[in-house]
């Protein structure tokens, strides 16, 4: 699999096998099946009733769900057959596969914008610092809710810890981003203070700069580590 079409490869399997595991509870349509799996995942990856459906299709051509009659309103309900379940089985029992990853727009921005004319690395840096933060916060803020959401009854329990889950993981990888992106800003200070002869550093505009205050320290805008 080319490293380009490698993610949306990821996603179209990630939405195959979750619309399975929710046929496994049984028959679904489309639309139910949209909004079970946005519930499941707070729409975090919002799914359009076409992508439902070529999925279905799809599934349905290999084998892996079959169309079951229709419910009182006449949509036409969908069914995970023998196959489809094995498959799932497979899905839940393999891990995912973290050999080939999917492409980064921030590590491939960063990678070209280290040299790059006119470009000052250290505002794109501190650009993306303050997004990822904002970013870890609202998260946050979310998972508050979700906790609340939890404990103040049952009704839609196995929703919310599905919710709880994929938030704690957006707020992991926030956090791993502005830690790598900390070490970035590091990393370019200890190259301009060791760059040969260099006693300094091209600035955004061609412009020398002491090596020193090359990359100066950015505010430190970070919340408190998550508990």
């Amino acid at each position: 699999m080319s490293a380009p079409t490698y993610s949306v490869y990821i996603l179209s399997m990630s939405i195959r096998h979750g619309l399975l595991a929710l046929l496994e509870r049984g028959p679904r349509y489309g639309s139910q099946l949209r909004t079970e799996f946005e519930t499941r995942t707070g729409s975090t990856w919002p799914l359009n009733v076409g992508q439902v459906y070529t999925t279905l299709n799809r599934l349905e051509r290999d084998g892996m769900v079959e169309q079951g009659g229709a419910d009182e309103a006449g949509h036409a309900l969908y069914a995970i057959t023998d196959s489809g379940r094995e498959e799932l089985r497979n899905w839940f029992e393999k891990p995912v596969d973290r050999t080939s990853p999917a492409r980064d727009e921030l590590a491939i921005k960063l990678a070209m914008a280290v040299g790059a004319p006119g470009v000052d690395i250290r505002a794109v840096i501190q650009s993306q610092r303050h997004h990822t933060v904002k970013a870890m916060q609202d998260y946050t803020r979310l998972k508050a809710q979700a906790i609340t959401a939890l404990e103040s009854g049952p009704s839609r329990e196995r929703d919310d810890v599905a919710w709880l889950l994929v938030l704690e993981q957006l707020i992991f990888q926030t956090e791993a981003e502005a830690r790598w992106l900390d070490h970035c800003e590091s990393r370019l200070i200890r190259l301009s203070t060791t760059a040969p002869g260099a006693g300094g550093t091209p600035g955004p505009s061609g412009d020398t700069r002491p090596a020193a205050t090359a990359v100066p320290p950015t505010q430190d805008v970070r919340p408190a580590p998550l508990r």
